[in-house]
């Protein structure tokens, strides 16, 4: 019989020829190694980046918080759901937090036809997969957008608060409060770095089943991600150019432009 000989590992951490780069991204590259084995560090990080993006997504959404936040903006705030009723149910039926509750749809009527009002714009934001996102950035967001829309001279619609929801769950609250631009704000799917990720979805003349083509999105706003200045200029400069062409998705262009100060890397070694 042959004897096979195990292979012998050093013991201590092994970098890798791209840890330099790991300054530019939070993605999981240059982790090293001790032995044949990854190291503890990133491995309990990974853990621990996976616990959060779980509990992103099975977090309840604290709508007395949000509310309380946003009444420093002094219009009415609507608190609807979809016909998702729990957690499981809207990670199980999808199709459910696109619909409106029964009581939900009546509490948008009655307020509607109290009012007898159009409005401009409605923002909508939905829990979705992270209402951490949501809690970590919609306040603040929504406070800023509040005040450049009433810049552009804009009606505003009620803001509206909608638990257990999917993007298209926005589509029949614009419809029925009489708004032309629907802005929901919604928890975006956690990544394993990037659990409080919110996105922004534009749809003008929204109405209950119309198609994804019709949207335009903004993603990863979060202060890792994309910052919360940009993507109100951005959705601003779409929001203004939709109202001249009066439509919005694959037809309207982002044609918001950043200025980028670019830094040449100046430590950089040639490793490929």
């Amino acid at each position: 019989m042959k004897v096979q000989y195990d292979i012998q590992f050093q013991p201590e951490l092994m970098q890798n020829a791209w840890e330099q780069l790991k300054q530019f991204t939070d993605a999981r590259i240059a982790l090293g190694r001790v032995g044949g084995s990854q190291p503890t560090k990133p491995s309990l990080e990974f853990q621990l980046a996976h616990a959060q993006a779980k509990d992103a997504v099975l977090k309840v959404l604290d709508v007395q918080a949000l509310e309380e936040q946003l009444a420093e903006l002094n219009t009415d705030i609507l608190h609807i759901s979809s016909c998702a009723e729990d957690k499981d149910t809207y990670l199980k039926r999808p199709d459910l937090g696109r619909e409106l509750s029964e009581a939900s749809r009546q509490l948008l009527k009655q307020y509607q036809q109290q009012h007898q009002a159009e409005y401009d714009v409605v923002i909508v934001t939905g829990d979705g997969l992270s209402a951490r996102a949501i809690e970590d950035n919609a306040p603040h967001f929504i406070a800023e957008l509040h005040q450049s829309c009433i810049n552009e001279g804009w009606s505003i619609a009620p803001l509206v608060i909608a638990t257990g929801s999917r993007v298209t769950l926005g589509d029949e609250v614009a419809q029925i409060l009489n708004a032309k631009m629907l802005v929901m704000l919604i928890g975006e799917r956690p990544g394993l770095s990037s659990p409080d990720s919110m996105g922004i979805y534009y749809t003008w003349n929204a109405y209950k089943g119309c198609h994804d083509a019709m949207r335009n999105c903004i993603s990863n706003v979060r202060p890792a991600g994309l910052s919360e200045l940009i993507a109100i200029q951005r959705l601003m400069a779409l929001m203004k150019k939709s109202r001249q062409l009066q439509l919005s998705g694959v037809k309207l262009k982002d044609e918001h432009e950043m200025v980028v100060e670019s830094v040449a890397p100046t430590n950089l070694k040639r490793i490929f």
